[in-house]
């Protein structure tokens, strides 16, 4: 069960980091609009960059940040009935449902990794008038797709052992597991 425990935390830890780490791409689309905004009002200046460069990384931002907003419980629930199931009932359901949600994961990786692949070795480019690289961009979706498909199986596991022990699977910090070794 420890072994499980750690390898459930890498996969949190893992999704949280770049969950932490996207978030100050928040600030990067606040500054570039911001200063796009600056440019074309009151300088009359646009640039040729600041919109497509904040697409670009909105892209990244929303597409990574599957895996973490599937950790904490963020995604688009049903929730008049889901809510008022016990928390064995919930799991039997996030399991059934876990197959739709798998078969989604691997279409996008599959085709997501196809479209990278076929960008990443013709170095494609925008056709705006900046024409940056966009396989870096496109290389973020099979990437995106692993970090949201671990953190899936993260969850199935969670669902299994709360169907089988009818109770969610406690949390196991670093400084109990530290205190249960010491005991040991």
């Amino acid at each position: 069960m420890q072994t499980i425990n750690a390898v459930l935390r890498c996969i949190d830890n893992l999704n949280d980091w770049i969950g932490k780490i996207l978030s100050y791409a928040v600030f990067i689309m606040f500054v570039l609009v911001l200063s796009e905004v600056v440019r074309r009002y009151f300088f009359n200046s646009p640039t040729v960059w600041a919109n497509e460069l904040t697409q670009l990384v909105f892209g990244v931002y929303v597409i990574l940040s599957g895996g973490y907003i599937l950790r904490w419980g963020g995604h688009v629930n049903v929730d008049i009935f889901y809510s008022t199931l016990s928390d064995r009932w919930k799991a039997i359901l996030d399991i059934f449902t876990s197959t739709i949600f798998f078969l989604f994961c691997g279409m996008l990786f599959v085709y997501g990794g196809s479209l990278a692949l076929e960008s990443l070795s013709n170095f494609e480019h925008s056709r705006s008038a900046w024409n940056p690289p966009l396989y870096p961009f496109k290389l973020c979706i099979p990437l995106a797709m692993i970090l949201l498909m671990l953190q899936g199986i993260a969850k199935l596991i969670r669902d299994i052992y709360t169907v089988i022990h009818g109770k969610p699977m406690s949390p196991v910090s670093e400084a109990a597991e530290t205190v249960e070794r010491e005991v040991l």
